[in-house]
């Protein structure tokens, strides 16, 4: 018989640290999920921080160090939510020690790693789940079931823009997302890694793709302290390692194309992850930036009336909404969280999931290296396989 509770251990205290340390709080308050989630323990760098990160939460214990927090006896998930220079060896040291692993995105540096993760995990015999959260978007969900009834018929274009801008101004600060030794990359891995991560979710699977990127601001001021997209100044300045903004072109297996693009120098531009479907009986369109809404185009729809329709995904009949509130009472960037741990359980619990495994993530990451192949080399990349 399974157990009705887990313990969880979270390593993170920062932007995701707050996020999926909120998933955990209100998962079983709406959810009726099995097993339940206990906060058993949390971990950060600093041990006053954490402490009181821990009492803010509600978490019952805190670690500073998070190989003991996965050596643990009492703790059988442990969730990394740390910067990806980490995920690699706290995903396999939680592995070997047989617990359930949930990992932040991209999973890896590079697919060598990716697939080391995702080995450690299969022979552990444990649930690997990563957090490609926008999959459990009501919206991004119900478009996928709409593909996958074929309401827009053979899918043709995929077209991904994802834009910020928090980066364009050349005093803001550097933070750890601007040195590859701490992120492997810049717009690439951290937004067109979720771009990936929807088009392999909605349409399949990418075989070529052909790219080029570009720093634009190549020194900036030095950090003096930094915590999700914020930062202070410190003294001098340091180089930036990666990359302000990526595009490539994509070649998908079942021969429709692809275009996508990511930056965080777009002024005014905060959040806008746009991906837009076009199929040979209609076209679907997301924006994040009003994620409880889904545009569809019917080419069904008879002469005279035909155009984009705006379905507000806010109905109990859509994925995950009947846990929440009544139809029009929109739901936030938050709540992916929570659908995703209420996913995370369900898997535990053996039930199906949307979420991607680290099969899925190391085929993202196996993406991400063909672009940056693409551009050493100046011509298309083929995309290896993870099996």
């Amino acid at each position: 018989m399974a157990a009705k509770t887990i313990n969880v251990g979270l390593i993170g205290t920062k932007f995701m640290g707050k996020a999926h340390s909120n998933a955990y709080l209100k998962v079983a308050k709406f959810f009726d999920v099995e097993p339940q989630p206990v906060m058993k323990a949390i971990c950060g760098r600093h041990a006053d921080e954490t402490a009181e990160f821990a009492k803010r939460f509600g978490w019952e214990s805190y670690e500073s160090d998070w190989k003991k927090l996965c050596e643990r006896k009492d703790i059988n998930v442990v969730d990394i939510s740390t910067p990806g220079a980490l995920h690699h060896d706290m995903a396999v040291a939680a592995a070997h020690a047989g617990k359930h692993v949930f990992c932040e995105k991209p999973l890896a540096f590079n697919l060598k790693d990716a697939r080391a993760m995702l080995d450690a995990a299969r022979k552990a015999g444990v649930v690997h789940m990563v957090n490609f959260n926008y999959r459990v978007v009501p919206a991004l969900a119900l478009a996928q079931q709409m593909i996958k009834a074929g309401e827009i018929g053979e899918v043709r274009h995929f077209r991904a823009t994802y834009l910020q801008d928090w980066l364009t101004d050349p005093k803001f600060p550097m933070n750890w997302r601007l040195r590859k030794d701490a992120a492997g990359s810049g717009a690439n891995g951290d937004l067109n890694a979720h771009h990936v991560d929807m088009a392999r979710y909605l349409v399949g699977e990418i075989a070529e793709v052909v790219g080029m990127q570009k720093t634009f601001i190549a020194e900036r001021p030095a950090e003096g302290r930094s915590a999700g997209l914020t930062a202070t100044a410190g003294e001098g300045t340091e180089k930036v390692t990666v990359d302000d903004a990526t595009l490539f072109l994509a070649k998908f297996a079942n021969g429709a194309l692809g275009s996508f693009e990511a930056t965080r120098l777009a002024p005014g531009r905060k959040n806008y992850n746009r991906v837009e479907i076009n199929g040979s009986r209609g076209s679907l369109v997301f924006n994040f930036e009003e994620m409880n809404v889904l545009e569809f185009y019917s080419c069904a729809d008879p002469p005279g009336r035909q155009g984009f329709r705006r379905i507000m995904a806010t109905e109990g009949v859509h994925p995950f909404v009947a846990a929440w509130w009544p139809p029009g009472h929109v739901l936030g960037y938050e709540h992916t969280f929570v659908h995703a741990v209420y996913e995370l359980m369900g898997a535990i619990n053996k039930k199906p999931t949307r979420m991607a495994d680290f099969r899925d993530g190391a085929q993202c990451v196996a993406v991400l290296d063909a672009v940056v192949k693409s551009i050493v080399e100046g011509k298309w990349a083929k995309v290896e396989t993870v099996v």
